[in-house]
Order: structure tokens, then sequence, then C-alpha cells
């Protein structure tokens, strides 16, 4: 507990609040109002501390349009002239005051009478640590006391975050990942999924897990992308302590998290964040800048220093003091653009008549800078959908400063193409080749995740053509193709043993599947790609330079066959990736090779332990001085069927 000695004139214990008690110093006031705090969680919301030696809780909320400001709760039978906040005198906008004798647990919201109108609403704290469970929507007052455990982890992360380490993320909706059918059809809590989840994970090799917006929402069919608590994880699963458990035992068991964070909108609801103290707050007064057409909800006013300073210490929030490894932010290119979403007539250029939204350009860049800064050891991750330029170069070169940028154009035509009947994909060959004349200028993650499992789209098992075998060997060849594929790896829940209904977040994953061979082959074979992946250099040293790739052969679009090498720093130390995208096997197929000696089948995602058909080439073979694709070697191969082969020049065939 904080512990304050005011200097103020001693007190009694029975004065409801005590005033000119504050956590915050001009210096804050300075940064706050600058645009430029990046720890308002310190010093804003709620706060157990000790005064003249009282136990109690210190509340401040900025409300700079407000006349009255009061804190109500059931402490006091929500009585709302009982327990006024004072403003501050420097003009912050900023009230405050000291409760005695309140502690963890109290349930609370700010009465709030707006001196614009006769406007007066009753509203959750921004900065709350903890919320009641939804649909009851009061702020908790609450702490962060927990020992953590990830030493460990935490020093030596940095190897474990970097661009040219291995990355395969396991993207997690903790509501929907497993249920309990036997109580109710209930969610897993954070302790259960402490056990259960980092067991799986840890099994199937993923480095790291992406956990949709765990940030408390007050709708839960919104997948948490409709956040109201920007400093809680939502209680649905447990106490803020319960999820650090779950990040904790997640970090010793060597498994890196990834956070889903939102700044790019928030939701309507009453208690949230919108018209907070009467007047556009947080949000732009102007429906065409400050209102969100396809979501219903409101936009954040970038341009508003205190609306900046209140979203960076939310991101920094999650990497202190929940230890996340990195924040994946959603929906870029609605922030960077005016007219996203909207009609000619229906957004406001910027000043100089472009579409562009400076003031969020601005404030992506200062959220880059303020988490490499004080957090070099994490990535930041970009999901924008278009071309905008340089999204994961720095911003001192003109970028927007990510860490990487979600590969959209990658997984759009990637699907487009898998999802054609194999008799028409030489038609469509570019579609699987397209990607490497761009797959260098950003530092792309390949992203095949929940949003296209979702609204009628079918999951990835079922949107395969063929039947039912081949709808298997096509997403193991999908699989295997997008490991071996520059970039690194992003796949959502249920994918990896395919699951045959669309994603439902009300329902468990369908995990009794995982009994029958095709589903259990599926899955080895992702397990078996997350671990060759994790020990070969080749494969994630140098995904985001050209270097790290080399085309064997592209142009074989007769018979839809696509080769190429995958590199490491080692030269020598090199992959040969061989996808067959039709149900035909290739019989003598000759490949060009950079090196002779033995070519080792590391991988075959025909093989009859992942539900395939056995043809392969019995476990190697040896290259041939027979010049081939513009190499002095080459190999003589059986290709199998919709299969994915990768070969590692080896000492021997032993």
């Amino acid at each position: 507990m904080n512990e304050i000695v005011t200097h103020e004139p001693q007190r009694t214990q029975q004065e409801a609040v005590r005033h000119g008690v504050s956590l915050l110093t001009d210096h804050d006031i300075y940064l706050f109002r600058e645009g430029s705090h990046v720890r308002l969680f310190e010093k804003l919301g709620s706060h157990l501390i000790r005064v003249d030696g009282i136990d109690g809780v210190l509340f401040a909320v900025w409300a700079p349009n407000a006349s009255a400001v009061s804190v109500i709760g059931d402490f006091n039978g929500w009585n709302r002239t009982s327990h006024p906040l004072k403003p501050r005198l420097d003009s912050s906008g900023i009230w405050e005051g000291f409760i005695p004798q309140l502690g963890a647990g109290t349930i609370y919201k700010y009465f709030i009478h707006s001196n614009q109108r006769d406007y007066a609403v009753e509203k959750g704290d921004p900065f709350a640590l903890r919320w009641e469970i939804p649909p009851r929507t009061a702020s908790v007052v609450w702490h962060h006391d927990y020992e953590w455990q990830d030493q460990h982890w935490m020093a030596e992360r940095k190897r474990a975050n970097a661009l040219d380490g291995p990355m395969a993320v396991y993207e997690v909706h903790l509501g929907s990942w497993k249920r309990v059918p036997e109580e109710e059809n209930r969610s897993l809590s954070y302790r259960e999924l402490a056990d259960h989840l980092v067991e799986y994970v840890h099994h199937m090799g993923y480095t790291h897990v992406e956990f949709l917006p765990v940030m408390e929402h007050p709708f839960y069919g919104s997948w948490g992308y409709q956040t109201v608590g920007y400093f809680a994880p939502t209680s649905r699963y447990g106490t803020p302590q319960e999820f650090m458990y779950l990040i904790d035992r997640l970090h010793q068991a060597g498994i890196g998290i990834i956070l889903d964070w939102v700044p790019s909108h928030f939701p309507s609801d009453q208690h949230g964040l919108s018209y907070f103290d009467g007047t556009y707050t947080f949000e732009h007064m102007d429906p065409k800048r400050g209102y969100h057409p396809e979501w219903k909800s409101y936009i954040f006013n970038f341009g508003r220093h205190e609306v900046r300073a209140f979203l960076l210490s939310s991101a920094l929030f999650w990497l202190e003091r929940f230890h996340a490894d990195g924040l994946r932010v959603d929906a870029v290119a609605s922030m960077l653009y005016l007219d996203y979403a909207r009609k000619e007539g229906e957004w406001i250029p910027n000043q100089y008549g472009g579409k562009e939204d400076l003031d969020a350009i601005q404030f992506l860049r200062q959220l880059n800078e303020a988490v490499y800064r004080d957090h070099p050891d994490t990535q930041t991750m970009a999901e924008e959908s278009t071309a905008w330029p340089m999204v994961s170069r720095p911003t001192y070169v003109g970028g927007l400063g990510f860490g990487m940028k979600w590969n959209m154009g990658w997984m759009h035509d990637t699907l487009n193409y898998f999802n054609k009947d194999p008799v028409f994909r030489k038609y469509h060959h570019d579609q699987l080749t397209f990607s490497i004349w761009y797959a260098f200028h950003e530092n792309f993650v390949l992203p095949l995740s929940h949003d296209e499992v979702v609204h009628g789209k079918g999951s990835l098992l079922r949107r395969m053509p063929g039947d039912d075998w081949q709808k298997f060997a096509n997403l193991r060849t999908l699989f295997g193709y997008m490991w071996a594929h520059p970039g690194k790896k992003l796949l959502f829940m249920g994918g990896d043993f395919g699951q045959w209904d669309e994603w439902n977040h009300d329902d468990s994953l369908q995990w009794h599947l995982c009994q029958f061979d095709p589903h259990l082959g599926l899955q080895r074979w992702v397990r078996d790609l997350n671990h060759l992946y994790r020990n070969e250099p080749a494969l994630y040293q140098l995904d985001f330079q050209e270097g790290g790739f080399a085309w064997v052969d592209c142009h074989d679009w007769e018979e839809s066959v696509i080769a190429f090498l995958r590199r490491g720093y080692d030269a020598d130390d090199t992959l040969l990736v061989i996808c067959n995208l039709t149900p035909v096997p290739r019989q003598n197929y000759t490949i060009g090779v950079p090196h002779g000696g033995w070519w080792s089948e590391v991988l075959n995602s025909d093989g009859e332990i992942y539900g395939g058909s056995g043809i392969g080439n019995m476990g190697g073979i040896e290259a041939a001085p027979t010049t081939s694709h513009g190499h002095y070697h080459s190999l003589t191969l059986t290709l199998p069927p919709l299969g994915t082969l990768l070969l590692k020049r080896t000492t021997s065939g032993i």
C-alpha cells in the first residue's frame, strides 16, 4: 500500500473525504497536458494508500468539463452527494479526493455533473484495475500485489522476441478455447487455463500465445474488441492476479505472450468513455471523425494530448504490470485513413486536403517510440490491411515504428488459391508466388487468424476443396508452405487439428475430434512443423531479408509445383522446400540444388503418421552432379500428392 504523509492540517478520521492529498506532481501534470505521460496508471484511478496513519483509497479522475464529481458505491449507498471530489487548481481537469477506511474490493463509480448543460451520469473509472463481472458495470478498487516467478524469462526474452528469432504464434480466445459442459458450459478460469493451455502450447511447440483482447469489455460477443477497461483484464475468468499467474506460467514454460490491444475505437456503453463528462472528452465532436459507422463505436481524438497520454499509459501498463512480450495493435488501417469505411462526403479531409489522419500517425509513432524506449525487448505488431508504406520501419526514417506487420495480402491470396479445385490452380499460380515480390518490404507476420473462420467463411478445413482426404492433405500442404515462407507465423486455435465447424465464441473448440486419425495426424504435422521451425535457423533468421530466400522454380504453373530455398546466417545452412499443389504424384521430378551430397527428407506432409498416403523419398536422396535450375547439382524426387517436402543437406545419408 502506498503511504502519503500530508502537510495538511490534521483532520478527523470521521471526515468523509480528505482533500489536498495527491499522487500527481507538477511534472505529471505537465506531461499529461503535453500528451507524453506514459505512466498515468500510477497517478489516476483508485489507489490504496495511507494518510496520517489511516488506510483508505485515493481517487483521481479526469473530467475537464464537469461542474461536480463524486464517488458513489456500496460503501455509501450510492449517495451522490456524500463523497465529493475536488478539482485541482492547475486547470488540468482532474478531480481528486481521499476516502478513509475503504479497501480492496470496494465497488464504485463516479457521478459526474457536466458544466455544459443539465447533464449528469454515472461512469466507471477509466483507470480501474478491475471491474465487476459483466453485465454489472461498476469499477472495483484493486491492487497488483503479486510475486512473479518468471525472472529467467524476463532476463532472456530479448532473444525470444527478436526479429531474427523463431515466432510461431497460437492465437487464442480465452472464453472458448475449452469449456466445461458438465458445469453449464462455462469457460475455463485463468488458473485452469494456466494448467491446460500452457501444457498444450508447450506440447505443440508454439513460441508465443496471442490473446484476443482480454481488456474488460461489456459485450462478450465483441471478442474484446469493444474495450471499456483499458487497465483491467476481464473479470469473467478471475482476478488480475490470476491473469498474472497465467502469464507467469507461460513464461516459466518458455512461451511468450502477445496481447491484442485496441486503441482505434471504443463502445458507446454509458458507463464507459463515451461522452464522459457531458462533452466529447475522449472522442471527436464531429461524427465524421468521432464515430465509426461499421462498428457503431467512437473513435479516439488522437489530436487531444490527454487522450494520447491515456492510450500510451494503457499500452505501457500491459507491458510493465503484466509482463506482456508484445502488443498486436488492432485495426491500424481504420486509424490511418479519415475516409475508412466512409462514403464521399462522410469524412473530413486533413489540413492538406488528404485522407490521412495526421494525428493518428503522430500517435502511432509516439506509441512505438515509447514502447521500444522503455521495453526494447518486446514487440509491437500492426494489423494494417492496406499498402501503407513503412509500417514496420523506424520512425527516424519516416516509418510508423512497429516491429512487425500482419501480411493480409499473403493471407487473402493464399486462401483464395487453396480454396480452388486443384484442376484450376495452374491458372492462378501467381496467387501463390506473388507474395515474394513484396515479402521484404515489411517485417511480416503471416496470419491465419480468427477473422478467417467466422461470419460464414467456414473453418480452414471446411474451406479446402475435394473429399475429406484431400481436405486434410490440402490443409497440411498449406501449413507446410506457410511455415516455410518468409515471415513469422500465426494460427488461430482449432486450425491446428482441423476443426470442422466455424469458430463460435459461445462453444468450446471441438477437442473430441483429436481422437480421430486424420485430425490427430494434422495436429502432429503442425507440432512437427513447429519443432523443425524452432530448430532450423534457415527458417527464421533472415525472415525479413532477401538473402533468406531464393526461388528454385516458381514457373511450373502447368503442374502447380513450386520450389524454393531458405537460408540462415550460415550460407551452408540451407533448406529446400517443394510444394505439389495437385493430387497427382510427380515421379522423377528434377530440382536443382546449390550443394552436392546427401539431402535428408526432414519433413513430408504426406507421411502416414500425418494421415497421408506415405509417398516420399525413403528418407532422402543423393544429389547428382547434373545442372538444373541454375545450380550445378540436382535431385530427382518423387513429389507426394497435395504435399510439402522439406529437405536439408547433411553430411551423410545415415
